[in-house]
């Protein structure tokens, strides 16, 4: 099957973690993966589509070559506000990125589901998105096959990859 929505928030491989921060390496939570390894997936997407991919501050360029190298045109990203400070080298991060690429021909949401370009909402554990992202996008294309990547919950109404869950 082909999915005209992906979701995805990929395990970024960090090269330089922060100085003191090995107690705190992101492999201690999960498996990462290089850009190179990301790219090389095999993304089933539909010819006309949008990807929904999450990326942080530092791996921005990173985030945006893989959408490309996927398919996909950006065209335009929100931004998380965690409303809790993080790690970071010039900035204790407190925001992530929901970058949007498109493929072909999709529409944007009717006006009246449109939301701000800021999601405030505290973080909870390690690298949980908001699950009111996945549901904004369920509401907005409720009919539409929809793929999540990486994914490590089950969802109704979705399809998910994932080392952490087993397919629906």
């Amino acid at each position: 099957m082909l999915y005209p929505i992906i979701y995805a928030d990929p395990p970024w491989r960090y090269e330089y973690p922060p100085m003191g921060a090995t107690n705190r390496s992101i492999e201690k939570h999960y498996q990462t993966m290089s850009i190179d390894e990301i790219k090389a997936m095999n993304i089933p997407s539909a010819d006309n589509g949008v990807l929904f991919l999450w990326a942080t501050a530092p791996k921005l360029k990173e985030c945006i070559d893989v959408m490309i190298h996927w398919g996909y045109q950006y065209r335009t990203c929100m931004s998380w506000d965690k409303e809790v400070i993080g790690m970071g080298y010039w900035f204790r991060n407190q925001h992530e990125l929901l970058l949007v690429g498109l493929k072909g021909k999709f529409s944007p949401p009717i006006p009246s589901q449109r939301m701000s370009s800021v999601w405030r909402e505290k973080r909870t554990k390690h690298s949980k998105k908001p699950d009111g992202i996945r549901e904004w996008i369920s509401k907005c294309y409720p009919d539409v096959p929809k793929l999540e990547l990486f994914a490590r919950q089950k969802t109704s109404g979705w399809d998910v990859f994932g080392n952490e869950v087993e397919p629906v």
